[in-house]
């Protein structure tokens, strides 16, 4: 197949690893289809991303060619990454982007001491020095950018459901909010409307560990707690473990009508776990009940630039926060409509996060990551639908 190659990567005993990784990358995509040159043994005839180290950046040139890498450099620590780049990206944006419509003063109470000082560098305007360091502060204050539009997104979609009004249209009060994937998600400890409504999170058993570990220290999060009830927490790996029965164990209950979100997990699903998930969902919804979801449509540009970014963390020898959490799916609009259709839920609305952005005047440097993140809303209006 054609793919990357990393010259000077000195582990060769890890290149079918990385390999099969940047095939999985390319196959989630679709691009296999975009290249009509594929030979009959299934290598493909398309453009190649060679990355060639050049003092300290790294100069990307196309060709064609087989894959080598590197594995990335830095643990993963047992918990997500990708929620603490979240939660640093939420941090940066608080009192400083969208300020009349975005706020998250919850963000910094859960970061550690460690991962503050990259926000405050993002929040002080100044770059550090040192082309690593530099790296790490880019990723923050893009992701600051990106969760602004996608935060606002769901949080009035949320609102809308637990009031009971949709702009003009009365709708059925959820009176129960599960978020699945909930990482250091901050909405019970920052958001009035949720009081009186019955909080779950859902995350895999080592996230929730640490969230809870967070939560725990009363230094960094005071006296402060949830406008509401506590919310339950129940442990669950999307991939193998039975979502509904763990929803039963902490007192979730299908005939109240429920806000699902669903945010920063359907792309590390493969499109078969993200419909047995939305099965479970549908299953325990009545109708009032809405599910919220984020996910990626497929883009050959966020293939390239997630790769690129993977290679310069190796390169600049940071962490990289996605270094375990592969992307398995990516949908267009029409086939996450069709998906949810099957259902029983309704698309009331799906935007893409340029467009979002637009709308709040967010600045808008990183055009084509935006454009490829969604955000779709969905209502289950009746019972009697074929969960396939």
């Amino acid at each position: 197949m054609n793919g990357l190659r990393l010259w000077g990567a000195r582990d060769g005993d890890l290149e079918a690893e990385v390999e099969a990784e940047v095939e999985a990358e390319v196959d989630v995509h679709g691009f296999q289809h975009a290249h009509p040159g594929m030979a009959a043994d299934g290598e493909r005839d398309g453009p190649m991303i060679t990355f060639l180290p050049v003092g300290a950046p790294a100069v990307v040139a196309c060709n064609r060619g087989r894959v080598r890498g590197h594995r990335p450099m830095g643990g993963h620590g047992g918990a997500s990454r990708t929620a603490v780049l979240v939660c640093q990206g939420r941090a940066v944006a608080h009192g400083r982007i969208a300020v009349d419509r975005f706020d998250d003063p919850t963000a910094m109470m859960f970061l550690r001491a460690d991962e503050r000082g990259v926000v405050e560098w993002v929040r002080g305007g100044v770059p550090p020095r040192g082309w690593g360091a530099r790296l790490e502060f880019e990723m923050v204050r893009a992701c600051g950018e990106v969760m602004v539009p996608r935060t606002v997104a769901i949080d009035e979609a949320l609102r809308e459901a637990v009031g009971g009004a949709d702009g003009d249209r009365e709708v059925r009060r959820a009176e129960q909010l599960v978020v699945l994937g909930a990482g250091l998600d901050g909405r019970p400890w920052r958001m009035p409307e949720l009081a009186g409504v019955a909080v779950f999170e859902v995350d895999h058993p080592a996230s929730q560990r640490d969230k809870l570990d967070r939560l725990g220290d009363a230094d960094r999060l005071g006296d402060a707690g949830p406008p509401g009830t506590a919310p339950r927490f129940a442990p669950v790996d999307f991939s193998r473990d039975d979502l509904d029965a763990a929803l039963t164990s902490v007192g979730h209950r299908p005939t109240v009508p429920t806000v699902w979100i669903w945010e920063g997990v359907v792309p590390y699903l493969t499109r078969g776990q993200v419909a047995a998930t939305t099965r479970v969902v549908a299953g325990r919804s009545t109708p009032g009940s809405r599910l919220i979801v984020h996910y990626h449509a497929p883009a050959l540009s966020a293939l390239l630039g997630r790769l690129a970014a993977r290679v310069l963390t190796i390169v600049s020898r940071r962490p990289d926060p996605m270094a375990r959490e592969p992307n398995r799916s990516a949908w267009t609009p029409a086939a996450m409509r069709r998906m949810l259709a099957a259902h029983g839920f309704t698309v009331r609305r799906d935007d893409d996060l340029l467009t979002l952005a637009r709308r709040l005047a967010v600045p808008v440097r990183h055009r084509q990551s935006l454009r490829n993140g969604h955000v779709v809303v969905a209502d289950l209006l009746v019972a009697d639908f074929d969960t396939v």
